[in-house]
């Protein structure tokens, strides 16, 4: 090929195909699909997802999904299930078994076992005449017309209905057990999802000495001190008791100079904005970086239930964190 268009013409009719093969699966959403629903909401111990070939790469996701969304999951795979991991599967489990075809060996080798354990099953397949769609509780139709490889024969329309069809389950099974955002957070603690959903103010603030801040009548040359010793761009200013009255920003520094202002002979209290913006500690993290974000500030003063400064946080302190 010696121009781009055969790459685009042939990289848009794939993605069309495949468009296709998910588009006919919405008809397909019905009872038994319900049905699938209901017997994995009921399962007492795990879903055990087989498959094997790209069923099987397709059943590996599956299964990660539906454990991070709670549904507590693990893939087996059917060649090692009948040398030894059949002893993974108990009674209280429930098997989710795909195959394009309904008939691939190592998956059918495993019903006669399946059935003597009594362990539900509920099939994947592309054709619901098939061995493993007739031997299940649910049978979930993932046919395709056509595969997108030209020659039909590499899996391609085929994986992603199978991949969708199983996604639908796993969001299906999210809602019924009302999983929430920080249920997700507590399966993926380590990842940029965990940090934003379950990272609080409180756990990343400067607190205790090396928050900065000066009591209302401070001159402004001894509050830039104070600015500069803390690192955070800026300082609270305080009354007698701690009560947050004002906040001096590298921004206010600026302005000020800009009218000529004297920082020896000028009190804190005439530069310093008033009633300024505070958050409360035990927001999240990911709170604070959007009231940042929407007032185009880089620090916010956290305080607690009386207005009394215990903390403070800078843009710095978020991306440091992984919030950003």
């Amino acid at each position: 090929m010696t121009t781009d268009e055969p790459f685009i013409s042939i990289g848009r009719r794939t993605i069309t195909m495949e468009l296709e093969a998910v588009q006919s699966l919405i008809d397909r959403i019905d009872s038994s699909f319900a049905k699938a629903c209901r017997v994995m909401l009921e399962c007492r111990g795990r879903v055990i997802v087989v498959g094997m070939g790209k069923s099987g790469h397709i059943a590996r996701k599956l299964a990660a999904t539906l454990a991070s969304t709670g549904t507590p999951a693990y893939f087996v795979h059917p060649g090692e299930a009948s040398h030894g991991d059949m002893g993974m599967v108990t009674r209280e489990d429930v098997v989710l078994a795909l195959s394009n075809s309904g008939e691939t060996s190592e998956v059918i080798t495993l019903l006669p076992l399946l059935k003597r354990l009594g362990t539900p099953l509920i099939s994947m397949t592309g054709n619901p005449d098939s061995t493993l769609a007739k031997d299940a509780e649910a049978h979930l139709n993932t046919s395709v017309e056509k595969e997108a490889c030209p020659l039909d024969l590499a899996p391609t329309s085929s994986t992603t209905a199978a991949l969708v069809m199983g996604d639908a389950l796993a969001i299906a099974l999210l809602e019924a057990r009302g999983f929430t955002a920080e249920d997700f957070a507590f399966s993926h603690p380590g990842g940029s999802l965990g940090k934003r959903l379950l990272l609080k103010v409180k756990d990343i603030m400067h607190s205790g000495s090396r928050v900065p801040e000066v009591t209302l009548g401070t001159p402004m040359g001894d509050a830039l001190l104070e600015v500069t010793r803390k690192g955070l761009g800026m300082t609270a200013i305080v009354d007698d008791q701690r009560h947050v009255i004002g906040i001096f920003t590298d921004g206010d520094l600026r302005r000020a100079l800009d009218k000529g202002v004297d920082p020896k002979s000028t009190r804190i209290d005439d530069v310093m904005t008033g009633h300024c913006k505070t958050i409360h500690p035990e927001i999240l993290a990911a709170e604070a970086l959007k009231i940042m974000d929407d007032r185009k500030i880089n620090a916010l003063i956290c305080v607690d239930d009386e207005n009394k400064l215990i903390g403070a946080i800078n843009m710095h302190d978020l991306l440091k964190a992984g919030v950003v």
